[in-house]
């Protein structure tokens, strides 16, 4: 019995379908507006290296478009939707998630898993369209700059070793790589700079 006919036949006995929208739904055409603030607008995407064995494994790197900053980029030997979801929880903890977060058609990001995360965090996965890494522009430059200036530069001879000295790539990328976008300061000093004009613009308009 084909889906028509069961629709059909729900519709006469007065019954309804439950019907499951898919929320891997694309926010806009084209590359997504933006941002304004910090946790408003996040890019993901996956890295391709292999140890010195041979082995592959893969790289989630994460940036806040806005800061440019990234608080995730984990190696694993496989990765899923659902370890995805969860390496998001141990970075946004209790906070609020970003509005969106703008992805490719990968596997791990049409799954079902991050799928629900996305849901229950009230995110949008905001799927860029079929061939245009541009509409990705921030994570593919970034990732460029990961394959330059750490994978290429180092051969792992763990997972665990590649973990340790890629953390240490994110932390100098975040706290001591000046960016022209950012007005040449670095992620984390962008971020401190536009804290303290809020925290000074509150004051002056409660005052």
């Amino acid at each position: 019995m084909n889906r028509t006919r069961v629709r059909r036949l729900y519709r006469l006995d007065g019954l309804q379908l439950r019907v499951r929208w898919r929320k891997h739904r694309a926010l806009h055409r084209g590359p997504a507006p933006m941002p304004t603030g910090p946790r408003e607008r996040w890019s993901m995407d996956f890295v391709h290296d292999t140890l010195a064995d041979g082995r592959p494994f893969r790289i989630l790197t994460v940036i806040d478009n806005w800061s440019r900053s990234s608080p995730v980029v984990e190696a694993r030997g496989r990765m899923f939707g659902e370890i995805v979801g969860q390496l998001l929880n141990r970075v946004l903890g209790e906070a609020t998630g970003p509005r969106s977060i703008t992805v490719d058609h990968g596997t791990e990001f049409q799954s079902r898993a991050l799928e629900d995360w996305a849901y229950r965090r009230g995110v949008h996965l905001d799927v860029i369209r079929p061939g245009k890494p541009v509409e990705n522009a921030f994570i593919e430059s970034f990732n460029g700059r990961l394959r330059d200036e750490c994978l290429n530069v180092h051969q792992f001879t763990s997972l665990a070793e590649a973990r340790a000295i890629i953390e240490v790539w994110r932390v100098d990328y975040n706290q001591r790589r000046p960016h022209s976008s950012l007005g040449h300061l670095t992620p984390s000093e962008f971020v401190s700079q536009h804290q303290e004009e809020w925290i000074v613009e509150e004051v002056v308009c409660s005052g």
